[in-house]
């Protein structure tokens, strides 16, 4: 069986770059961490697979409030908890099942496994901050495991 793969964007601030687009391109599902800023992203998002997204501390206005704060997705037959800063997550994470928990806010790219859960952060698909690069994510889920990766985008 072939391996699931999921593209994982943050902090896109308004901007989907097409680069990141590419990046996601093959995705089967792919989840937004929040700070989305706008509606139209997250449907140019859905023309490439499902989406599951959050709300960021940016994310105002009607359209935001449907979006919730923290959730959890099964893809591939791993639980998948997603919020925005990670250091607001409610979530057991034994006792949810989580094989792995995507989060943003940080600006800073980051994949490190803590106690059998993966947990990823894709850093910033949006504005160039100095100091940081622009990156997104992937999560590829084979057999049961889960293995993240981080995508550099431009220079």
């Amino acid at each position: 069986m072939a391996p699931t793969l999921v593209g994982v964007i943050s902090d896109t601030h308004g901007l989907l770059r097409p680069e990141a687009l590419a990046a996601l391109a093959g995705a089967s599902h792919v989840i937004h961490a929040g700070d989305i800023e706008d509606n139209e992203a997250l449907e140019i998002l859905r023309r490439l697979a499902p989406v599951t997204a959050v709300r960021g501390n940016c994310d105002r206005g009607a359209w935001a409030q449907n979006l919730p704060l923290e959730t959890v997705v099964t893809i591939g037959g791993i639980c998948v908890g997603v919020v925005h800063d990670l250091g607001k997550l409610t979530l057991d994470t034994r006792a949810a099942g989580l094989g792995a928990v995507v989060s943003g806010h940080t600006h800073v790219p980051a994949c490190e496994r803590r106690d059998g859960v993966l947990y990823l952060n894709p850093g910033s698909a949006g504005p160039r901050r100095t100091g940081k690069p622009v990156s997104v994510g992937r999560l590829r889920i084979e057999a049961g495991e889960v293995r993240g990766e981080l995508i550099k985008l431009g220079d």
